[in-house]
C-alpha cells in the first residue's frame, strides 16, 4: 500500500521584484478512504493516507457504534494498489449494527464534519456527560503546544496538516496524529486509543492545533476526554456543548496565556483568579 502523506510538486515561486523560479514543493496528500461496516458502505472520508485502520476505529467510536475494542472482530484494509483506500470492519456482534443509527451522511470532506450530521440534537444525546474531577496545572497546559509541534513532521514539510495529541495530567505527550482534516486527525487519535485498549481517556488532555468546533467537542466526549485545549479559537456551539457536557474547554493556548471557556475548576493556577 502507498501511504505517502505528502508528495513533491513543481511550482512557480514568485518573490516581489524577481523573476519566477521553478522549484519543488512538498504538498500534503489528500485521498478518499471508504469505510465499510458489515457489508454496508457507511462513509467516504477525504483524508491524509496513513493510520487508516485507526481512522475507521475512531469513526466507530465517535458514531457511537462501539464502546470498546472487544466490540470489533476485525478491521482490514484492502491490500491491492487499486483498493487500498477501502477499510472493512467486522463487528463481534453484527446483529447490533443498525445503519440507520449513523448520524453522518455517506460523504465527508476533509474540512467538513459537523455539516454532515443529520441532527445536532441526536449528537447531543449520544454520550454521557463527564463526571470526573481531574485537574491539570496551567503551566503544564502552556507547554503542550511545543510538544505537539515536535511531532508534526509532515506539517514541517508541507505546512498543510492539522494535528492533535493526548497528554496525561502531568503534561507528558502519549500520542499524536496529523491529517489534512482536523476531525480525521482526532478520529485517528481516538482509534489508536481504542485499538490499544486505552478508552475511555478519562485522565487525559486533548490538544488541537486548530479551532475547536462542536464536532471536535463531541468526538472528545465520545472518548471520555474531560479537558480539551486548542491553539486556536472555539466556536459558540463548542462552548455551549462543553458546558452542557461538563467538559473543560480552553482556547488560544499560546506563549504564556490561554482562555478558559468552560470547566475552569479543572485548571490549577498558583495565584487566585481575579
Amino acid at each position: 500500500m502507498n501511504h505517502a502523506q505528502s508528495r513533491s510538486e513543481t511550482v512557480l515561486r514568485y518573490v516581489s521584484g524577481e523573476a519566477l523560479l521553478s522549484r519543488s514543493d512538498e504538498v500534503a496528500a489528500e485521498e478518499p478512504l471508504e469505510i465499510w461496516i458489515e457489508g454496508h458502505s457507511v462513509a467516504v472520508v477525504m483524508r491524509t493516507p496513513g493510520h487508516d485502520r485507526e481512522l475507521a476505529a475512531g469513526f466507530l467510536v465517535t458514531e457511537n457504534l462501539v464502546q470498546g475494542a472487544a466490540d470489533i472482530f476485525d478491521i482490514t484494509q484492502c491490500g491491492s494498489t487499486t483498493e487500498d483506500s477501502v477499510v472493512n470492519v467486522t463487528l463481534r456482534n453484527p446483529q447490533t449494527f443498525d445503519p440507520g443509527k449513523l448520524t453522518r451522511h455517506v460523504f465527508s470532506s476533509s474540512s467538513c464534519g459537523v455539516c454532515s450530521k443529520a441532527t445536532i440534537d441526536a449528537v447531543r444525546q449520544s454520550f454521557a456527560v463527564i463526571e470526573n474531577g481531574v485537574t491539570v496545572c496551567a503551566e503544564a497546559l502552556l507547554q503542550m503546544p511545543k510538544l505537539l509541534r515536535s511531532k508534526q513532521k509532515t506539517f514541517e514539510r508541507t505546512g498543510g496538516l492539522h494535528a492533535c495529541a493526548v497528554f496525561d495530567l502531568a503534561g507528558n505527550l502519549h500520542a499524536a496524529r496529523e491529517d489534512v482534516g482536523r476531525h480525521n486527525a482526532l478520529d485517528k487519535l481516538i482509534g489508536h486509543a481504542l485499538l490499544t485498549h486505552q478508552l475511555p481517556l478519562r485522565s487525559q488532555v486533548l490538544l488541537l492545533s486548530g479551532r475547536v468546533s462542536f464536532e471536535m467537542m463531541q468526538k472528545a466526549l465520545a472518548a471520555g476526554i474531560p479537558i480539551v485545549a486548542a491553539i486556536s479559537a472555539p466556536t459558540t456551539l463548542a462552548v455551549e456543548f462543553a458546558r452542557e457536557s461538563n467538559q473543560t474547554l480552553i482556547g488560544f493556548v499560546r506563549g504564556d496565556t490561554m482562555n478558559i471557556y468552560a470547566g475552569g475548576e479543572r485548571v490549577l493556577t498558583r495565584p487566585s483568579v481575579m
